[in-house]
């Protein structure tokens, strides 16, 4: 197959778990690499790195022209900022090519303090509408990884609106899948403590389940991700980096790849034809691939029941091997061509260091003659000398020892001082200190290839403001126009939650707005397409006064609109500089925070002016929302694929038990994607009487959402009782214990 030759750069984009993938990522030709350190990073399995590592592989990978890209894409916590600030000091002037970010307070603090720094949007920003791109544009993103859920379609229009803005866009082209949409994933944080938004994912998709209706042990298991035979069509939508995925491989695993990958994209640049062997991808781990989301097909052959390493079977098929000694053949050849390529990449690396060079400094001190500060490193000599000659010192002179410990911090993550000389330095003698400090900042700006070293930065801690609301109130979300009742039986905030997915043109909950003015919008996390284009129209036709999205998409367009907008649960708030990003970038009026941190990691965080702060006490816990489809290997499905009615018409509701006996909701509602809820509901009154003081509002979700086949409760009931809790009624804290039977509030005790 035959395209029209490539004139522009596209990047390949590798994984660096560790020293040893890094420098294989390089060797084979990766233009970038990402890595993470042992604070700050999602992928908290992998080796990472030190800072004095780092600081190796950025001088290692720019002699080989490889940029470098440091992923600090977790949610930060309160307590952490102070730490988190010292780290972006020492980025500032490490060289780093970008920071990969979600959360969004680091956009504000680096808007602000750390301006040269390159902020990168991590797919745990969820990024899949063109509001978000906006919204990403505005709170200083230079580059986006695109919800890998996309299909092509999605990521040209995503990309072209991106380069409007000045803003790179990089799609997922090889390694594991999720089967949630990235950041909304509450699974592993939900079942056994560790979420996904700090980086420990436990990977529940990939658990065994009792077997379903439809055979399957594993059905929440996809295969892995390959867009190799995708290349021409990625390159027409304009895509600037191909990304690999895999920070937990090993450095055979990122060689194999990212050489396969690099001859491929070689190939098709020079000559506009793709090679069709892709069989090295097939010889290191992998679930087999698939690339049914940028074709948009979502079909059940994406699932298999296997989460194991599919290379072997994948070999003895395509030799058809049948016998015992056919399929050792087969063993045997791809052990060999493993080992052939590990010999290859252990004779390509075998040279590369990223041991630090050592520094010499050599102080020459003769009266009447400039104090002169000779310098070695590497292969660069150089020599600076004081503005003034020395004088004998009236009364304090500028002994060695005052030097030495002004110097001595160049032995550091860059260089190994291995001498600071004063063979030719008389004593007694001085010149001004001002001086003193100018030498050591001229040393300090040649040895940094002549750029300026960016000074230290002190962010001041944020103030306290005072509550809006004096005492706590009450907010409802329901999602059916038969709980409508309750705008009459209750004072609370009403919230009516939108569904994901909108028949085009209908007017349907744009109707239910305008009857119903004390109805609230909530919009869900995840608006796709034209999904997304109805979901504005809702703003734009009934104009509320106020809103709370889940998606900064709809976030962006309130702001444009001049709506008051509220940041819902589903933002993995934890922090207060990601309040101030959405207050002073997009005039947020107050925000939920997240329901993953416990009472002392939310105690501290700090309110902005006239800003109010939300708290679900009450709600279905949400595990994971996906855009595939969960009944194709549970219940089974006679569709062999998604079509573009489900996400309207279909409702269902099951159960799937892993081999542990947890039980799961499994539930599809009308106009929402297919998710999955744990068994308990999240009820938590112990946080009114702990933090009545920091919030303004205390929320529970009415939504049948995720009850699975559990009774309806009875809803005026339930907001009586909580009503009541607010203001001090002991005795319904018992009336919701007896009517709440299954419940946990395990999350706010053991947080993130």
């Amino acid at each position: 197959m035959s395209f029209v030759v490539m004139s522009r750069k596209i990047e390949l984009l590798a994984p660096g778990g560790d020293v040893e993938a890094i420098k294989a990522a390089i060797v084979a030709g990766a233009n970038a690499v990402y890595c993470g350190l042992d604070m700050f990073n999602a992928r908290n399995r992998a080796s990472n790195l030190s800072f004095d590592e780092l600081s190796g592989v950025l001088r290692l990978a720019h002699q080989y022209g490889c940029e470098v890209f440091l992923t600090l894409n977790v949610v930060i916590l309160e307590h952490e900022i102070p730490s988190l600030v010292k780290l972006l000091n020492k980025l500032v002037n490490s060289g780093i090519d970008g920071i990969i970010v979600q959360d969004l307070g680091i956009f504000n603090l680096v808007k602000k303090h750390f301006p040269n720094l390159d902020v990168h949007a991590s797919t745990q920003l969820t990024t899949h509408n063109e509001g978000q791109i906006l919204f990403l544009s505005k709170v200083g993103a230079t580059r986006v990884n695109l919800s890998r859920e996309l299909n092509l379609g999605e990521v040209k229009s995503l990309t072209a609106l991106a380069h409007e803005h000045d803003i790179l866009t990089e799609v997922f082209v090889h390694g594991s899948l999720c089967i949630a949409f990235s950041g909304q994933c509450y699974s592993s944080s939900v079942s056994v403590g560790n979420s996904g938004n700090r980086g420990r994912c436990s990977q529940a998709c990939r658990d065994e389940y009792e077997i379903t209706a439809a055979g399957n042990k594993f059905p929440l298991n996809l295969k892995d991700n390959s867009a190799y035979f995708d290349l021409p069509e990625l390159v027409d939508a304009g895509v600037d980096s191909l990304k690999v995925e895999g920070r937990i491989k090993g450095a055979h695993y990122v060689y194999t790849v990212v050489d396969t990958w690099r001859k491929h994209i070689n190939n098709f640049v020079e000559t506009g034809l793709i090679l069709e062997d892709d069989s090295n991808l097939h010889k290191v781990f992998n679930r087999d691939f698939t690339n049914s989301f940028l074709k948009g097909n979502l079909a059940k052959d994406m699932f298999i029941d296997n989460p194991r390493d599919n290379s072997v079977n994948y070999a003895i098929d395509k030799n058809n091997a049948i016998s015992v000694v056919q399929i050792e053949d087969v063993k045997k050849d791809l052990y060999e061509s493993k080992n052939a390529i590990g010999a290859t990449l252990e004779d390509k690396i075998k040279f590369l260091d990223i041991s630090k060079p050592i520094l010499t400094i050599d102080f020459t001190a003769k009266l009447n003659e400039p104090l002169t500060v000779s310098v070695t490193t590497g292969n660069k000599t150089f020599v600076v000398k004081s503005d003034s000659s020395l004088r004998v010192a009236d009364q304090i002179s500028m002994s060695s020892e005052t030097i030495e410990k002004r110097f001595r911090s160049f032995n550091n993550a860059d260089f190994n001082l291995e001498r600071l000389g004063f063979e030719n330095f008389d004593e007694n003698l001085t010149i001004p200190f001002k001086e003193l400090t100018a030498l050591k900042n001229e040393v300090a700006f040649l040895l940094n290839d002549s750029v300026e070293v960016i000074k230290h930065v002190e962010v001041a801690a944020l103030p306290q403001h005072p509550k809006v609301e004096e005492k706590p109130t009450l907010s409802i979300l329901i999602a059916n126009e038969k709980d409508l009742h309750l705008c009459d039986e209750t004072d609370a905030d009403i919230y009516f939650k939108l569904p994901e997915s909108f028949k085009k043109n209908c007017k349907k909950y744009i109707n239910i707005f305008l009857n119903n003015p004390r109805l609230i919008p909530w919009f869900p996390a995840v608006l796709i397409g034209k999904d997304y284009l109805e979901a504005v129209k809702v703003l734009e036709e009934v104009k509320p006064k106020r809103i709370v999205s889940n998606n900064t998409g709809i976030a962006y367009k309130a702001f444009e609109l001049n709506i008051d907008w509220v940041a819902g649960p589903f933002l993995n708030t934890t922090n207060s500089h990601a309040l101030v990003t959405m207050k002073e970038e997009l005039n947020c009026s107050g925000a939920f925070i997240s329901n993953e941190i416990n009472r002392g990691q939310i105690r501290h965080i700090k309110r902005p002016e006239n800003f109010k702060l939300f708290y679900s006490i009450y709600h279905p816990i949400l595990m994971m929302t996906s855009r595939q489809c969960f009944f194709q290997q549970t219940v089974g499905c006679n569709k062999p694929a998604i079509e573009d009615g489900c996400m309207l018409r279909c409702e269902k509701a099951t159960t799937i038990t892993n081999v542990k006996g947890i039980s799961f909701a499994v539930d599809k509602q009308k106009g929402g994607y297919p998710s999955i809820y744990n068994d308990e509901q999240f009820l938590n009154i112990d946080v009114v009487n702990d933090l009545s003081g920091l919030f303004d509002e205390f929320f529970i979700d009415l939504t049948n959402i995720g009850s699975g086949s559990k009774e309806e409760l009875d809803k005026s009931q339930l907001v009586k009782h909580f009503e009541n809790i607010l203001n001090g009624v002991e005795e319904s804290k018992v009336e919701l214990a007896n009517m709440v039977t299954v419940s946990t509030n395990a999350q706010y005790a053991q947080g993130l």
